[in-house]
């Protein structure tokens, strides 16, 4: 790999990393207390992990230099947090009580993170994503 394509991966982790905050910054002004951050488990990385209220929720974030848009998590990609929601869950039993939503922000450019709410649903049987 080229010393070019390096800065350039870690420019984007960067930038990846500042959505990220400034996403759960935006979760916590509207009430979301942030549970976790960047947590991993074998089926993948959940972005954010809050809570407000009853609500447990697994938040993908996505940041692109211009802002990012609504197609930017793909079904393969949402059926693998759905699995690592599912691995959050077994190892947190304090949380089935909860009702359990996955969303989506969207960060990049100078605007405010955009909330998805509800971007898809795991289905239970196969515990894959439904769009």
């Amino acid at each position: 790999m080229s010393n070019e394509a390096r800065k350039l991966r870690r420019r984007a982790y960067r930038r990846g990393l500042w959505g990220e905050r400034f996403a759960a910054l935006a979760l916590i002004l509207k009430g979301y207390r942030i549970l976790n951050m960047r947590y991993r488990t074998g089926a993948g990385e959940i972005d954010i992990i809050a809570r407000r209220g009853h609500i447990l929720v697994f938040v993908e974030v996505k940041t692109r230099k211009g802002g990012a848009d609504a197609h930017a998590v793909h079904p393969a990609q949402a059926s693998r947090l759905v699995r690592a929601g599912n691995m959050f869950l077994a190892r947190h039993p304090a949380f089935h009580a909860l009702n359990v939503r996955f969303d989506v922000m969207l960060t990049g450019g100078l605007s405010w993170p955009k909330h998805i709410i509800a971007a898809w649903q795991a289905d239970s049987d196969t515990k894959t994503a439904l769009f």
